[in-house]
């Protein structure tokens, strides 16, 4: 056959030979359609095998486990002994911790609720984590990764998932002199702590202040985990003196979606870096190890605490008033953090944190609005005498000062518990909580100029009206130093922030509960009274305008969370998730690039 003939035979074969591979390939790539848009749960033919699961043990050195909560026992049985043992433990945060297959936060009612994953990996090294997420991308499933285990969204649990738990990875390790990788020449050395993902904020402190006289930027709750608060941004009690947690990075350790572990730092990887400070965790990979700068502690830090009830409704919204043009005037710098609360039934909650005021200072500075206060006994009244206390900065988060102070902090009774395990009693009720609801909003500065206080106040009052709402002072950082808004301008967080002089909360939970528990079962008409009721109290607030709401403090119906979260910087988050996870392993719900994906994060919708 001459090359012509040969040349006319071949053309008049192709549509044939196409729509016979057509025919032969087209269920293999719907399958592999298929693959790419749902991922597989346990009943589908394409489960990992026993066999699998056990090389995954080996590979991991025996850290596979399969979940069971411990909730199961009083399915089983919900009168036992062991139930109502449970229940009991699940008051003890550092339980909630230590257990796979719990979270922190219970559920949210008409959301979601914390249910185990199928198999843990509980790594003890970045090469487990390296392991885990190669094995949840070969096989299509569902990846959840736990450290502290917070997560008002429920991000760290969803059933027929694997779940990477970090919390045997907790070390943490002191420099004099700590250089980033790739940034010899570019960056000076500076004292800084490298702390792995499972470490919680109460231990790090521990090391940090107590046993080594240095400040780092952390959570205000002890037990929450310090991955999770770094990739949220990360406010802690003095944030308008440091600044965003996020803000002290200095680098970081990643495990990305195709198995690399990555360095990020300003000079390796600066896109992957700047989208952990802020970009909130779970959704760009597993982080595994942090490095934060360190600060020299200041002579003191210190606690304000008063309750004040208003005998009229008139006298509450003076009392507004007058609290919001003290704070202008006396706190509204990087001295002071932490809250007020405002609540029905005309009561003002103080408990104010400072640094670098000594005791008498301090009482100078509250003193005219304690005389404004006792100037009206008519119209105010106290519960107790205010306490004002200054302590040595070191000894802050002592556990051996802690403890011999009444009612400031409850110990894990668990035996064998170690002294560090405590937790401050205002957060006993947070510990296996049910919410009802959470909103959140920053307060643009603006507002508490002279001529604005007044709108502000009415606003907070009506409010109140419904339920009530605490002002974070410590979570905007208007009114900090300019190097702080500076260094937080260069995270993922809503810039909203910059500019705020706090955040305003309103939410409300319920006791431990659990769906299908008898005698334990959440209070569900309650809950959704509480959360139309919180609702409105926000509505007033955004008025004023209020703008956007913080990652890890935020509702979880929040159908603008793109804007709310992260504001202009979402674009610029959306593009590194597309760059080191373009198929969306890893899935929070309202993370970024999740409206690609259902509620549940098994399948792709875009």
């Amino acid at each position: 056959m001459n090359r012509r003939r040969l040349l006319r035979t071949t053309a008049a074969a192709l549509p044939f030979l196409h729509s016979l591979w057509s025919w032969v390939l087209s269920p293999i790539q719907a399958a592999a359609a298929d693959r790419s848009m749902s991922r597989v749960r346990p009943t589908h033919p394409e489960w990992p095998s026993q066999a699998s699961w056990d090389r995954l043990n080996q590979e991991v050195g025996g850290q596979l486990e399969k979940v069971r909560s411990p909730l199961a026992a009083c399915m089983e049985a919900p009168s036992s002994p062991r139930c109502t043992d449970v229940f009991k433990e699940l008051k003890n945060p550092y339980y909630l911790g230590d257990e796979v297959g719990l979270t922190q936060t219970l559920g949210w009612v008409d959301g979601w609720t914390s249910q185990p994953s199928a198999y843990a990996v509980a790594a003890r090294t970045t090469g487990d984590v390296v392991a885990a997420v190669n094995f949840a991308r070969e096989n299509n499933l569902r990846l959840v990764v736990k450290g502290g285990g917070h997560s008002y969204q429920g991000t760290s649990c969803a059933p027929d998932s694997l779940v990477i738990w970090t919390r045997k990875m907790n070390a943490v390790t002191l420099h004099d002199a700590f250089v980033a990788t790739g940034c010899a020449g570019q960056q000076p050395p500076q004292p800084a702590v490298t702390v792995e993902a499972g470490a919680i904020w109460g231990h790090v402190y521990d090391a940090v202040t107590t046993k080594a006289g240095r400040y780092v930027q952390g959570g205000g709750c002890l037990t929450v985990g310090v991955a999770g608060l770094i990739q949220s941004g990360g406010f802690g009690s003095f944030s308008k003196a440091y600044g965003m947690a996020a803000a002290s990075l200095l680098g970081a350790e990643i495990v990305t979606a195709d198995g690399e572990v990555r360095i990020a730092n300003a000079c390796t990887n600066p896109d992957l870096f700047w989208g952990i400070k802020g970009g909130g965790g779970g959704s760009l990979g597993v982080v595994t190890r942090l490095t934060l700068r360190t600060h020299e502690l200041p002579q003191f830090f210190g606690a304000v605490f008063a309750t004040i009830k208003a005998a009229s409704d008139a006298a509450f919204r003076r009392l507004i008033g007058q609290i919001l043009e003290f704070y202008s005037a006396a706190l509204f710098n990087p001295h002071w953090g932490e809250q007020i609360r405002l609540r029905p039934g005309n009561v003002l909650d103080i408990a104010m944190v400072f640094q670098g005021l000594d005791q008498q200072k301090t009482e100078t500075v509250w003193r005219p609005f304690l005389d404004w206060l006792e100037g009206a006994p008519q119209d105010f009244s106290l519960d107790s005498e205010p306490m004002i206390m200054a302590v040595p900065a070191r000894n802050f988060w002592d556990p051996a000062i802690l403890t011999k102070l009444p009612g400031l902090v409850i110990a894990d009774d668990r035996p064998g518990a170690p002294k560090a395990n405590l937790f401050w009693a205002g957060n006993v009720g947070e510990a296996g909580q049910v919410l009802h609801g959470y909103q959140s909003a920053w307060l643009p500065s603006f507002l508490l100029q002279p001529g604005q206080q007044g709108r502000l106040a009415d606003a907070l009052f009506a409010a109140t009206r419904h339920w009530g709402i605490s002002l974070h002072f410590n979570k905007g950082l208007a009114g900090a130093s300019a190097e702080a808004i500076e260094a937080a301008r260069d995270t993922a967080t809503n810039p909203a922030v910059l500019d705020a002089f706090a955040l305003a909360i309103s939410g409300a939970e319920g006791p431990p509960a659990y769906p299908g528990i008898p005698g334990h079962e959440p209070d569900v008409p309650t809950a959704r009274r509480h959360a139309a009721a919180i609702d409105n109290a926000m509505t007033e607030a955004r008025k004023l305008p209020a703008v956007g709401s913080y990652v890890s403090e935020s509702d979880f119906f929040d159908e603008a969370w793109r804007e709310s979260f992260w504001g202009s910087n979402y674009a610029r988050l959306l593009a590194v998730k597309d760059k080191y996870d373009p198929d969306g392993l890893f899935f929070v719900h309202h993370g970024v690039g999740s409206e690609r994906w259902s509620a549940d994060g098994f399948t792709r919708v875009t």
